[in-house]
């Protein structure tokens, strides 16, 4: 089968940017990504393509080359359900809230609800993809709810998890480490792998084309993000006792990275992780443990999730022992909210819960991020639930630029690595701040000894 129409359930920052990417391409391909929300879409289909709703580097020049000409943004879910001949299912799958797995399970409610519709809907055959980060053997739930339609449709499902980096996602597209896709072993489910690997190989080399069995495909996502969100607590676990024996981690991370069996990416120590995946994937990975017994495996991956809170709340507890045991009423500046830098996604951002800790110790926080603003930032806040927004907006306040933040601040923590605080003019900062005039780098990404020369009482991780 040779594709002629996509369409794409999800608009958000998966949905967007893969298939911007497959329709630049693709010119072939007609693509179209729908979603519910209309703001979102209408955002998509801002004239000006620096005003869509998902900044990435490059992304707008993807949009701006593709839309119009085969790349469509819709709130219409259900004519491109039928028109298309392969559906991505590309929804939010959270961590529950609520009922059995609360804190710890994804939530599917989305994943069934976008199954039931294309069931209804589908008066064709189809291959449904799974690009949304699912617990291994869903498809077999989207499977089952498929084939009882009664209406004589018949459906392939595939799995083709993203493997993206916010900030990077766009030439991660481009140019892919490897795409993976799983589906069934028999001769129709081989057919609809190959469709799909007829689309990548458009601009990916087919010896980058991974093909499994839906189970390993599935599993492979959870299984990338927990690996990497190790590597990170480990570095994190070691720059606590760095600090403690004198060691720096910098300099421990740069010795181990270059053993080739280790290599030098994901050891940068840092206040900690966040983002919409490592935490959710691990903890439906404990989940999935769990549900099978399985608990040794279940305790082992949990603690990374417990290093990786206990690395945020000893970065805030280091500015509050550091600032002679309280900062009631002292103005601490924040650069950065973002939970890495190239992104406007805060979701489990360090960041939120540095604050929410030292809010809890009364200080008065000033934040400023290049991409991220004042109502992203208090709905970050409140959405922990730890005080009335009131309480929240009271001790916290979002400036418009970093001098303002920083000006009268008895501190400045840095949470996001943008490179562009490395150039400001620290010298600036320093003069206009109370004395003595502390940097908590969170990040370690400015320059220790040129602070300490210009007189900041410096504070990085691991050293």
């Amino acid at each position: 089968m040779k594709i002629t129409k996509i369409c794409c359930i999800g608009a958000g920052y998966v949905g967007g940017p893969t298939m911007a990417v497959i329709a630049q391409k693709c010119p072939d391909i007609k693509v179209t990504v729908v979603d519910l929300n209309e703001a979102r879409i209408a955002a998509w289909n801002d004239p000006d393509t620096n005003n869509i709703p998902i900044y990435e580097p490059g992304l707008s020049d993807v949009v701006a080359e593709a839309r119009g000409r085969n790349l469509f943004f819709s709130t219409e879910v259900e004519k491109a359900i039928d028109e298309a001949e392969m559906i991505f299912i590309s929804v939010n799958t959270p961590t529950k809230t609520y009922g059995s797995g609360k804190g710890m399970a994804a939530d599917l409610k989305y994943i069934e609800l976008c199954a039931r519709q294309i069931a209804r809907v589908s008066k064709s055959n189809k291959i449904v993809v799974e690009k949304s980060t699912l617990p291994v053997r869903t498809a077999e739930a989207i499977k089952n709810i498929l084939d009882n339609t009664g209406n004589g449709v018949r459906f392939q499902i595939l799995s083709n998890p993203e493997f993206l980096a916010e900030g990077t996602a766009v030439q991660d597209l481009l140019n892919p480490d490897r795409i993976l896709i799983g589906g069934d072993t028999t001769e129709e489910g081989q057919h609809a792998i190959n469709a799909l690997v007829d689309v990548y190989a458009n601009w990916v080399d087919r010896a980058r084309i991974l093909t499994t069995n839906l189970w390993s495909s599935e599993l492979s996502k959870l299984t990338a993000n927990a690996f990497l969100a190790q590597r990170v607590s480990s570095i994190n676990a070691l720059s606590e006792l760095c600090e403690k024996t004198g060691a720096d981690v910098n300099e421990v991370a740069k010795a181990i990275g270059m053993d080739s069996r280790i290599g030098p990416k994901f050891l940068k120590a840092s206040v900690g992780f966040g983002g919409s995946c490592f935490q959710k994937d691990i903890l439906n990975l404990v989940y999935i443990a769990k549900a099978y017994g399985l608990n040794e495996v279940a305790d082992y991956w949990g603690q990374v999730i417990i290093m990786n809170d206990h690395q945020k709340r000893r970065f805030a507890h280091k500015i509050v022992t550091t600032l002679y045991n309280t900062v009631s009423g002292k103005k601490i500046a924040f650069l950065g909210w973002a939970f890495k830098k190239d992104t406007n996604d805060t979701r489990e951002s360090a960041a939120i819960y540095v604050a929410d800790d030292l809010i809890n110790e009364q200080a008065e926080l000033h934040v400023f991020d290049p991409k991220v603003g004042e109502n992203q930032i208090l709905s970050d806040l409140n959405y922990l639930d730890s005080r009335t927004p009131e309480e929240n907006r009271k001790q916290m306040t979002v400036a418009e630029n970093p001098y303002e933040a920083c000006k009268g601040a008895h501190a400045i923590a840095v949470l996001t690595e943008w490179d562009e605080f490395r150039n400001y003019d620290w010298k600036k900062i320093y003069d206009n701040m109370m004395k003595p005039a502390f940097v908590f780098d969170g990040r370690n990404i400015l320059d220790a000894k040129k602070l300490t020369e210009i007189g900041f009482v410096y504070k990085g991780i691991g050293s």
